[in-house]
């Protein structure tokens, strides 16, 4: 491979990097034709990109990019592929599933929501990352709740008031008619 072939790769890379918040590296070595074809249309299905990389020029691009990423360079070994994804744990959730029929992919590394994992044994920690439309959604809920249960206790309150005062009336209309 020619030096500029590199360079454009290695190019490339770096502006998937940019492009995409959430990767996967992993190790998809030794799966056959048909299981690499499977998995791909998998993470095609799911908005995943997926490439197979030298280790060395995914090193550089991960130097050229303007992340903290050092901590990925010593899974960067043996065969690698790359995961590039906007959701954080869609990926993992991939991963996981193909893997209740396949001994891989397994997970090398990921950068999920600026953070880095390293290690296979980090994918069901991955898989419960929840994504940013997820997390909204919790925090509207919890701030619903607190919010009806004030709505609830003023309405049942309101209705006790009333029943009370109605009490009260009818008492003394009839203290008044004695």
């Amino acid at each position: 491979m020619r030096r500029e072939e590199k360079k454009a790769i290695v190019d490339s890379l770096a502006e998937k990097l940019k492009e995409y918040s959430h990767f996967y590296l992993t190790d998809t070595a030794q799966l056959n034709a048909a299981d690499t074809s499977n998995l791909r249309r998998k993470c095609f299905e799911n908005d995943i990109r997926l490439v197979v990389v030298k280790n060395t020029l995914l090193k550089r691009a991960l130097e050229q990019s303007e992340m903290n990423l050092e901590e990925l360079y010593p899974v960067l070994a043996g065969t690698t592929s790359i995961m590039f994804a906007n959701s954080g744990n869609t990926p993992a959730k991939i991963i996981k599933e193909f893997r209740k029929l396949h001994d891989k992919p397994l997970l090398k590394g990921a950068y999920v929501q600026e953070s880095v994992y390293l290690g296979d044994i980090m994918l069901d920690a991955l898989v419960s990352v929840k994504t940013k439309e997820e997390l909204i959604g919790d925090i509207i809920l919890l701030l619903q709740s607190p919010a009806k249960n004030v709505i609830s206790a003023l309405k049942s309150g309101g209705d006790k008031l009333h029943g009370v005062l109605e009490t009260l009336s009818k008492k003394e209309q009839n203290q008044s008619n004695n």
